[in-house]
């Protein structure tokens, strides 16, 4: 059942319908509002073309220690997540970007900016029909 939030924004979905793993995640993931985006049991960070975070739920937030408040409006790979700026992360989504083509790769990843090393599966999720890119992480 879809129900559109007051502001218009983004139709509601069910969260507990949503997987880490599950196929065809980005649109479905894209549609959430900011509230059901939060229910999710993984990390979410959306950001534009430009790299700017636009998005960051409360899973995210609270596994990092990193106040929405404080990451949204700032450049995702030189300010909020440097150890992901490399050819494993950030240029995936470059070139995808690029070229006009569809992202949807998982993989293993250990995180160590700001942090003891940190094991998780980061899914990078693009598309040129969805204006925003996004980055999950899925904890141990």
């Amino acid at each position: 059942m879809r129900r559109v939030p007051e502001n218009g924004d983004r139709p509601m979905e069910p969260t507990h319908a949503l997987s880490f793993d599950q196929p065809d995640l980005l649109p479905a993931l894209h549609a959430l509002d900011d509230a059901a985006l939060d229910r999710l049991p993984f990390g979410v960070i959306g950001f534009g073309a430009d790299g700017t975070v636009s998005r960051y739920n409360s899973t995210e937030s609270r596994l990092s220690g990193l106040a929405v408040a404080r990451v949204v409006g700032l450049p995702l790979f030189t300010e909020v997540a440097q150890c992901m700026n490399n050819y494993l992360v950030a240029s995936r989504f470059e070139d995808a970007m690029a070229r006009g083509t569809v992202l949807d790769t998982t993989l293993d990843y250990v995180l160590t900016w700001r942090m003891r090393p940190t094991p998780v599966r980061l899914r990078l999720l693009s598309a040129p029909d969805v204006p925003t890119c996004y980055l999950l992480l899925l904890r141990s």
